[in-house]
């Protein structure tokens, strides 16, 4: 008792001892929960060491467990990859539109059709056997048994192309092809083949196996600017898919390989030999006798003659798009486009890409390439969206977003100009950091102060920069930029005043177009008019189309043209110099060598030409002063034979100087790959003088009264009629 009452005692209160028990709870409930898992533990090591293996056994299993590991991972990495193909599905992906559009050149000659009328498709169950029969054979002989994707035929054609050391047999099925002409394009990487196959299983839950071959033989290209087998049966053989032959049918089963290779109407032996292979694959697949194809070997289709012109495929997938959108609201769906290309001038853009691939590619490691052409007026003369359409239909010069480089420059000088600066204008060229950016010119040297105009025929890197970033900022580049007719998105970063932002082929020749026009914009057009088949006009260029407008004052338009035009003559695009006339242009290439341009124009003429490869993989050193402005070079040269030149507007000397053109020739003379050959000549053409009074002429007399002719007397008899003499 006197201890209690001791100073600095005290009694521990009710609240603590609950505290305190609650504590002890816990700790022996742990303990007690550790031992039992420990005792579980021991007791599932006890189950498993009867698992245990050991020696070679254990080798395998151990393979195994790390096969199983890695096949999750790489199966949550292949779904990773596909998520973003399957939002192609959530549309209308089955509807092509109603719109069948048949489209002439500027002259009025046919040159295609694009679209299709559902009731022209013609069911699977209303074709003859052999044609099913001589695609299955070909394309896919396994096509009722798989699931999308046939690992049997993808094992023998390894097992065919490594006996022939070449790829001779692909392994994709029908359903594989189908996905990949419905929702993908035709690039070469392993993600689009994980796409493909994850689509293809899509298709296989989605759709019966007929409905697939349907939609397979209505949408795949044929050749000929034709889609389907009933537009190539009508195309190639004047009939209908119902009426065809066994031999016609093989030939037209030979086309889903190489569309553009085998097509008839342009190499006619190359047809025949692979129908050839196609009835061989259709005796080895079991459809058909040695005795019953026999016939159709001695006796091979030919073809209605459609002459050997290349269909601009590209062109009038493009302009195919333009006649949708300027039919939207007219409720005519099946129509005749005039459009605006030349012929003669689309020749000649595809021989110039594929002669300067041809030749200098493989030095290069350049596999594609992609140009447009366009005449002052607007009008779209050219588009070569690739070197083979058959090969892949992805549109370079249209759908292709590819970094501009040093040909953005331009636009950067315009709005420059537009800011009240010269060409004389002086600004330095010499170190400049931008916040962390520090860009730094092409050979890693400056020159001190200089003028805007040899800045931009040199192509110097800071230059552009300090213009950005002390006199101008970037938004007043970017308005002006999409103000020209570049419907790219163009970023607002920093950085592109030195062209990183993805552009089109077909919106660089837009944009140049304008220097071209004198600072007028507005008027790229690849349609002339639109008239349905009841002679109804839809739409006209000249009734219907707005009219150009200004964004760049004459005098920004003639200082800009002053400095483009030194380009050729003593700048970066020396190879593209013309002779006789000038020309004005910008050269431009990417970081690693990717992308290669060249852009320019003369006074009848704008051309823009690019060069890379589709997997975005370096080149090996090519610039644009190389083989895309030796390419604009061979276009133009036979573009401009027999027309009337026009000088480039705000020039005061318009035709080029001797001297320089001769200067410009001995530079390039220094390098062999100048050693092209000759530029073919192009087809006399009537001058515009000529042309205008041939057009006076011809509507002189479509104006003129009809003459009349007085009545006809009655016969006279028999009696009245003079003796013969």
């Amino acid at each position: 008792m006197e201890a209690a009452n001791e100073p600095g005692t005290r009694r521990k209160s009710p609240r603590a001892g609950r505290l305190l028990a609650i504590d002890a709870w816990i700790d022996s409930a742990l303990y007690e929960a550790s031992f039992k898992a420990s005792e579980i533990w021991e007791n599932l090591t006890i189950f498993f060491r009867r698992f245990r293996v050991s020696g070679w056994r254990r080798g395998v299993f151990e393979i195994l467990s790390e096969g199983f590991t890695l096949g999750t991972v790489g199966a949550i990495l292949l779904l990773a990859l596909a998520i973003p193909a399957f939002d192609e599905t959530t549309g209308d992906w089955k509807s092509q539109g109603d719109f069948a559009v048949t489209f002439t050149d500027r002259y009025g000659n046919e040159i295609g059709q694009r679209g299709i009328i559902q009731r022209d498709s013609v069911p699977i169950d209303d074709m003859p056997d052999h044609v099913i029969q001589a695609v299955l054979a070909t394309e896919d002989r396994r096509f009722f048994s798989h699931f999308g994707i046939d690992f049997l035929g993808l094992f023998r054609a390894m097992q065919e192309n490594m006996r022939a050391n070449s790829v001779v047999q692909g392994g994709s099925t029908i359903t594989q092809q189908l996905a990949k002409n419905l929702f993908l394009t035709n690039e070469r990487t392993v993600e689009r083949k994980v796409k493909e196959a994850f689509l293809s299983l899509w298709l296989e839950m989605n759709l019966s196996k007929k409905e697939i071959l349907q939609l397979y033989l209505d949408r795949a290209y044929m050749g000929g600017g034709t889609f389907g087998i009933t537009a190539a049966a009508d195309f190639y053989f004047g009939k209908g898919v119902k009426d065809l032959s066994l031999p016609e049918a093989a030939m037209l089963a030979g086309l889903f390989k190489a569309p553009a290779k085998y097509a008839p109407h342009i190499n006619l032996p190359a047809a025949r030999a692979r129908a050839n292979e196609v009835l061989t694959n259709m005796v080895q697949g079991g459809y058909a006798t040695e005795g019953q194809v026999l016939s159709a070997r001695l006796h091979p289709a030919s073809v209605v003659d459609r002459g050997d012109v290349k269909s601009p495929d590209y062109f009038l997938d493009f302009a195919f798009e333009e006649a949708k959108r300027m039919a939207q609201k007219s409720g005519i769906h099946s129509m005749v486009a005039r459009t605006t290309i030349d012929m003669n001038i689309q020749q000649a853009a595809e021989e110039a890409m594929e002669f300067h691939l041809r030749q200098f590619g493989k030095q290069y490691r350049v596999t594609e390439g992609a140009m447009v052409v366009l005449d002052n007026n607007g009008a779209v003369r050219a588009v070569v969206g690739g070197r083979d359409y058959g090969t892949s239909q992805f549109n370079r010069a249209t759908r292709a977003l590819r970094q501009a480089g040093s040909s953005f420059k331009p636009y950067v000088y315009a709005a420059a100009m537009e800011h009240g600066l010269t060409p004389e204008t002086a600004i330095s060229d010499g170190p400049i950091s931008w916040g962390s950016w520090s860009p730094k010119n092409y050979g890693r040297s400056f020159s001190g102060r200089t003028t805007l105009t040899t800045a931009l025929v040199k192509s110097i890197n800071t230059v552009p920069v300090r213009l950005a970033k002390d006199y101008l900022t970037t938004a007043p580049i970017k308005a002006l930029t999409e103000a020209m007719g570049v419907e790219s998105p163009i970023s607002p970063h920093k950085t592109m005043v030195l062209g990183t932002s993805g552009m089109t082929v077909m919106d660089q020749a837009t944009g140049y177009s304008v220097f071209a026009n004198g600072g007028l914009a507005g008027t790229r057009h690849a349609i002339n008019q639109l008239v349905s088949h009841q002679g109804e006009v839809v739409f006209d260029y000249e009734r219907d189309a707005e009219k150009p407008h200004r964004v760049l004052t004459e005098k920004s338009a003639a200082e800009m043209n002053s400095m483009l035009v030194q380009v050729p003559e003593w700048g970066t695009a020396r190879r593209a110099a013309l002779p006789y006339i000038r020309s004005a242009g910008k050269t431009g290439t990417t970081q690693s060598y990717r992308d290669a341009w060249y852009v320019g124009f003369t006074g009848n003429y704008t051309a823009a030409v690019w060069m890379g490869n589709d997997d975005f993989s370096p080149t090996n050193n090519m610039t644009g002063g190389s083989l895309p402005a030796m390419t604009w070079q061979r276009l133009m040269t036979y573009a401009h034979q027999n027309v009337e030149l026009k000088p480039i507007p705000g020039l005061e000397q318009p035709f080029v100087d001797p001297a320089l053109i001769a200067k410009a020739q001995a530079e390039a003379a220094k390098n062999p790959v100048e050693a092209s050959a000759p530029v073919f000549e192009r087809p006399a053409l009537l001058s515009a003088a000529t042309s205008r009074v041939l057009k006076e002429i011809s509507e002189t007399f479509r104006n003129a009264q009809p003459i009349t002719f007085p009545p006809r007397p009655e016969a006279l008899s028999a009696l009245e009629q003079p003796p013969l003499r």
